[in-house]
């Protein structure tokens, strides 16, 4: 498979998995959440990824997640699952029950928990690579996860005709310009962090996996648009307006930011799973001013082709 087979570009929601208050997963919720997306023109969908709480639920609930979300594409728009586990072989579990689940791809996180060392963290890729048959999108996010995935352990990996996309939280857009250096368009580039998007596409990145699009899927979609048709002072404006919106996505505490996001536009929910708690306080009072201020100043987004 040659990452040419895969049609991942344009932005794909991290979507949230939706929660009753006592914690119990809502299949019929997260139906509508991403069913709303899908309407509002998302080019692609990520379930259980972080901001889909991955760890919080069990491999059954993962996959009641990924039949949710396959119903509620339609085969309209690519939907890739995460998988985030502790070691390797469970990885490979959760990539061949995905499979059979039909998902479109895997995004893959490197082992959790254990700080690896960048041939372990290779070797667990490249397992996981060997489990299924399906295209994978690397994901590395080393300010949660702590370990990182650097061009050079990507470089070692091209052979694995299946992992045919890079996706990079760390928010240091030089990786992708080192990757493309060593390897050409060997892997798609995607963004994974909010507020480093149009610097990442400025720089070669086709697509972005996001938190903030959640809650406001058509200022990213417009945003992402803008900069492919390098409309640069149309997507400056729509950046800086977004732009503490996006900031939220790169906080230790981003999901439960996200998800109060989306309970304020009516979009969702915002009840996490423990460990992570509601916000309070004077964090909850922040992000409310964030989110209130940034919709009485909601601008009128430019013609697209959304």
């Amino acid at each position: 498979m040659s990452n040419k087979a895969i049609n991942w570009s344009g932005v794909f929601p991290a979507v949230s998995t939706q929660f009753r208050s006592d914690f119990s997963l809502d299949l019929d919720a997260t139906h509508a959440v991403i069913k709303n997306l899908v309407k509002d023109g998302v080019s692609g969908l990520v379930v259980c990824g972080t901001v889909g709480e991955n760890t919080s639920l069990t491999m059954q609930e993962k996959l009641a997640v990924i039949e949710v979300a396959k119903d509620a594409a339609q085969g309209k728009i690519p939907v890739i699952a995460g998988i985030a586990e502790f070691t390797t072989a469970f990885a490979q579990n959760m990539a061949r029950e995905a499979e059979k689940a039909g998902i479109d791809g895997v995004m893959v996180m490197p082992a959790l928990v254990y700080s690896s060392k960048p041939h372990e963290t290779a070797a667990h890729f490249r397992s996981v690579a060997t489990a299924t048959d399906l295209p994978i999108m690397v994901y590395n996010n080393p300010p949660i996860y702590k370990n990182d995935v650097t061009p050079d352990i990507l470089t070692t990996l091209v052979d694995c005709d299946n992992i045919v996309c890079f996706k990079d939280s760390s928010g240091d857009t030089r990786r992708f310009i080192d990757l493309r250096n060593a390897v050409g368009d060997r892997f798609v580039l995607f963004a994974g962090l909010d507020d480093v998007v149009l610097e990442s596409l400025a720089v070669g990145a086709e697509g972005w996996i996001s938190g903030m699009s959640n809650a406001f899927p058509r200022e990213g979609e417009t945003l992402f648009r803008l900069a492919k048709q390098k409309r640069f002072e149309e997507v400056l404006a729509l950046y800086s307006w977004f732009m503490p919106l996006l900031h939220l996505d790169a906080r230790p505490d981003l999901v439960q930011c996200i998800k109060l996001c989306e309970e304020l536009v009516g979009r969702g929910s915002a009840v996490t799973r423990p460990p992570r708690l509601a916000l309070q306080g004077e964090a909850l009072q922040e992000v409310t001013t964030i989110i209130k201020t940034a919709l009485a100043n909601r601008p009128t987004l430019p013609d697209v082709g959304l």
